[in-house]
Formats: structure tokens, C-alpha cells, sequence
């Protein structure tokens, strides 16, 4: 049963400032709106690209 014991020491973790409870929610939502704005942005080029080529001959 040696290939199941787990080292409990290897799984230990700790959080430091920031990483957990209500910073880690607001640097998580800070991160999605970013993307998202990024998103809208990359999308908005790619239309305006096509939209162009689209026009001329």
C-alpha cells in the first residue's frame, strides 16, 4: 500500500496576502474585465478588417 500514501508535506500550501477571500474575488474580476475588453477590442479590429476588404474591388 506504499504506491497510495501520499506525502502530506508535498501537499501543503499557504496563501499569502491577497490570494484568497475577498482581494483574490476582486483580482479575479479586475482579470475578467480585462479580458473581456481585450476581447472586444481584437473583435472590433477583425471586423473592421474584413469590413474593409470586403469594400474594394
Amino acid at each position: 500500500m506504499r504506491w497510495f500514501a501520499r506525502d502530506k508535506k508535498r501537499e501543503r500550501f499557504y496563501l499569502l496576502p491577497g490570494m484568497g477571500g475577498r482581494a483574490r474575488w476582486k483580482k479575479e474580476m479586475k482579470f475578467l474585465r480585462w479580458s473581456i475588453a481585450a476581447g472586444l477590442l481584437a473583435s472590433a479590429i477583425v471586423a473592421c478588417f474584413l469590413y474593409l476588404i470586403s469594400r474594394h474591388p
